[in-house]
C-alpha cells in the first residue's frame, strides 16, 4: 500500500465509521445516551422535557432520554451531529449514566 492509497483510505474509513454511528443513532434507540457535537447556542432551551442533560463541554452535550426517536428530536432542537454513547464500541457514557446502570 502506497502512501497515496493510505491517505485516501484513512479519510474514507473515518467517514464510513461516522456514517455508521449516525445511522445507528438515527435509526435505532439502542444507545443509553447520545453525544451532540457542536450544538446550537439555543440547543439546551429547545430540548423536550423528557431529555436529560448528563454532561456539557465547550463542544459537546451528552443527553439521555427514555422516549423513542431521540436523535430526530435532538436534530429538531438544533443539534448539528448526534452520535450514540454508551454502546460497546461507541463513545463512553458519562459517569452519571454508568452509576444509574449499576
Amino acid at each position: 500500500m502506497t502512501i497515496r492509497q493510505l491517505l485516501l483510505a484513512l479519510p474514507c474509513l473515518v467517514l464510513g465509521w461516522l456514517g455508521v454511528l449516525i445511522a445507528v443513532s438515527f435509526l435505532t434507540d439502542e444507545a443509553p445516551a447520545y453525544v451532540v457535537l457542536l450544538p446550537a447556542k439555543t440547543f439546551a432551551g429547545r430540548l423536550d422535557a423528557d431529555i436529560a442533560i448528563l454532561s456539557v463541554t465547550d463542544s459537546t452535550v451528552t443527553v439521555s432520554a427514555t422516549a423513542p426517536h431521540v436523535a430526530r428530536r435532538l436534530y429538531r432542537a438544533g443539534a448539528r451531529l448526534v452520535l450514540p454513547a454508551g454502546l460497546p464500541g461507541c463513545l463512553p457514557a458519562p459517569e452519571v449514566l454508568r452509576a444509574q446502570a449499576k
